[in-house]
C-alpha cells in the first residue's frame, strides 16, 4: 500500500470546509489575530486563481490587496484579541496554546452560524483537544483537521492573509498612538521601542501595546 506523505493535506470530502490560522504570536507588540475562511467550490476556484499562499511567503502590500479580494468572495470570521484582553485571557488560562484554541473556536463557531460545514483545517499546536474542547454547541459538530505545516491548504493560507492583513491594521493604530512606528517580532529592536514607551508612557500603559508575559516585558523593566 502507497503511504501518504507526511506533509499532504487530507482534503475534506464534502464541497466546502473551514480552514483557520493565526497572526502575531510570535509578536510583543501587537493583537493576537485569528483568521477562518469558508472555502466552497466557487471559492476555491477564486482562491487558486488569485495564487493564494501562506502569509509568510507574500509581500506586506500584496497581503493587503489580497485581503480586500478574500473578503469579497469567502464567508469569514477574524477574532482581534488586543493586547489588553490578551494580557487579561493569558493571566487566566495561563497557557498560550489554551488561548489560541479559544481564538480558533471562535472563529470556526462565527462561520458556522452563516453555512453549513461539517470540517474545518488548523495548523496543529499542542495537544489536539484544546480546540475541540473550546468549542461550543455547533462546533462540536464538525471535524476538526490539525496537521503541521496546514497552511498549505487553501482555506488556511487564505486565513492566514486575512489575520495577517488585520495584524498590519491594528499595529499602524497602535504605532499611531504612541507616536513612532512599532517593530514586529520579539528582537532587541523591540525592547528599545518598549523602553521608549515606558520612558514618555509609564509602566502600566506598556499593557496597551504589549504581550505581557513575554520575556522581553523582563528585560526591559529590569532596565527601568
Amino acid at each position: 500500500m502507497r503511504k501518504r506523505p507526511k506533509d499532504r493535506i487530507r482534503r475534506p470530502s464534502v464541497s466546502g470546509w473551514i480552514g483557520t490560522d493565526e497572526s502575531g504570536k510570535g509578536d510583543y507588540f501587537g493583537p493576537l489575530v485569528i483568521g477562518g475562511v469558508y472555502v466552497d467550490p466557487k471559492a476555491r476556484g477564486v482562491l487558486s486563481n488569485l495564487k493564494v499562499r501562506d502569509s509568510k511567503k507574500i509581500s506586506d502590500n500584496v497581503i493587503k490587496e489580497l485581503d480586500f479580494q478574500i473578503r469579497s468572495v469567502c464567508v469569514y470570521s477574524v477574532v482581534v484579541i488586543g493586547p489588553e484582553k490578551y494580557n487579561l485571557l493569558y493571566n487566566k488560562m495561563k497557557n498560550l496554546n489554551k488561548l489560541l484554541a479559544w481564538g480558533h473556536a471562535r472563529v470556526i463557531e462565527n462561520i458556522l452560524l452563516r453555512v453549513d460545514c461539517n470540517k474545518a483545517i488548523s495548523d496543529q499546536f499542542g495537544s489536539e483537544l484544546y480546540i475541540k474542547n473550546a468549542l461550543m454547541k455547533l462546533g462540536k459538530k464538525i471535524e476538526l483537521i490539525q496537521t503541521p505545516k496546514a497552511e498549505a491548504d487553501l482555506g488556511v493560507a487564505a486565513a492566514s492573509i486575512l489575520a495577517r492583513a488585520e495584524f498590519l491594521r491594528k499595529m499602524q493604530r497602535l504605532s499611531e498612538q504612541c507616536g513612532f512606528e512599532l517593530p514586529k517580532g520579539a528582537s532587541e529592536k523591540v525592547n528599545l521601542a518598549a523602553q521608549k514607551i515606558l520612558e514618555q508612557m509609564g509602566k502600566d500603559v506598556l499593557n496597551r501595546f504589549v504581550k505581557l508575559h513575554f520575556k522581553n516585558t523582563n528585560r526591559i523593566t529590569d532596565q527601568s
